[in-house]
């Protein structure tokens, strides 16, 4: 069997026992008889699964009493509009530090009056903005906690005067978080805690119900929470991979342990991105991303970029081409991705290096 170093940045590596419990259950479910993906999702196994998988997230997370942990369609883009839809009456504050984050805002503004309180933009989103206020005015303020694109993250939970709104696509589950300090969290799950195809909700209940507009059916929460997240037939396949992702994590030692693993990870690229003289990162130090780290050649190597890149591919890299709007190189790290295929990347770079010298 092939041996790929997955560095993909979404869909992206899973655990191998998540993968092997998935092709289980396409065989047979449980003992149904039946896959899962042609089972009914009204049916007792089914519904054990739901509750199996809402448990993990408030067991994994510490999530408190009064909110509710959703499984939606449509992925975080479709969040962008939830979001405003149930929680924008006056005005809504973004901070702006990449692309995603420019996109929830967008579709804010075609709500009604949302604000870049602060911005990365300046500088191609290489930093987080720091020394802001958030004005008290604000019915929320949503931040985008980890930016896949340029490799920044916001590492600590912070307090907001207002209801704080997060996008936590590409990081949850990497580390523990403060859920008490969010009144809403959300994400597509092809990151850290799944396959493509299911989108993560974390609300708080009081903060609905405020808005004077009429909301869709579809897009308010109230419908999905009152029907536990089976209004229509959910994702099963997602959520059903998703649990067996979430009970891997559980395995590992819980958040705790996986983050300690994580940013081990991280500081080994890293490490050897400030050594070798060949690359050079592309964030601020004090806010690198510890699940997607983005570099580029040094400019006295530029016109080895492409020679490096299939370098890399010869040796089983997979997936560490930079995005199309900023090229280089991105190796995303998430939670499954073994410390072994970074040592392989490392080595694969000091390997060049010494071929180049």
């Amino acid at each position: 069997m092939k041996i790929a170093h997955n560095f993909n940045a979404g869909p992206c590596v899973l655990p191998r026992e998540a993968v092997d419990a998935a092709i289980e259950s396409l065989k047979d479910f449980k003992g149904t008889g039946m896959s899962v993906i042609e089972m009914s999702h009204r049916s007792k196994e089914w519904e054990a699964v739901m509750d199996e998988c809402r448990n993990l997230w408030k067991e994994l997370l510490n999530i408190p009493e009064g909110y509710h942990v959703l499984f939606l369609g449509g992925g975080a883009s479709m969040q962008f509009l939830y979001v405003a839809m149930n929680l924008l009456e006056n005005k809504a504050g973004y901070l702006e530090t990449g692309v995603w984050a420019k996109k929830a805002l967008k579709e804010a503004k075609a709500l009604g009056s949302a604000v870049a309180v602060a911005s990365s933009a300046d500088k191609n989103y290489s930093y987080i903005p720091k020394g802001y206020e958030i004005p008290t005015d604000l019915d929320y303020f949503h931040i985008t906690t980890n930016n896949t694109i340029y490799g920044t993250e916001i590492h600590t939970d912070m307090d907001s005067p207002v209801n704080l709104v997060a996008d936590m696509s590409s990081d949850i589950m990497s580390r523990p978080v403060d859920v008490s300090k969010y009144a809403l969290i959300y994400g597509g799950a092809q990151k850290n805690v799944g396959p493509a195809g299911v989108t993560f909700v974390i609300v708080r209940e009081d903060i609905l119900g405020k808005v004077s507009r009429y909301i869709p059916t579809m897009l308010d929460y109230r419908t999905h929470i009152e029907n536990d997240s089976m209004f229509n037939t959910p994702p099963v396949f997602s959520i059903m991979v998703m649990n067996e992702t979430l009970k891997w994590v559980k395995r590992s030692g819980g958040l705790e342990k996986i983050y300690q693993i994580n940013k081990d990870k991280a500081q080994l690229l890293y490490n050897e991105i400030d050594r070798n003289k060949m690359f050079k990162g592309t964030a601020a130090t004090e806010d690198r991303s510890l699940m997607n780290i983005c570099f580029v050649m040094a400019d006295e190597y530029k016109e080895k970029e492409a020679e490096f890149m299939t370098f890399a591919k010869e040796r089983g890299m997979v997936g560490i081409k930079g995005h199309r709007s900023v090229g280089g190189f991105r190796a995303s790290t998430y939670n499954a991705c073994p410390v072994e295929s970074i040592k392989a990347l490392v080595d694969c770079m000091q390997e060049f290096e010494k071929l180049n010298s």
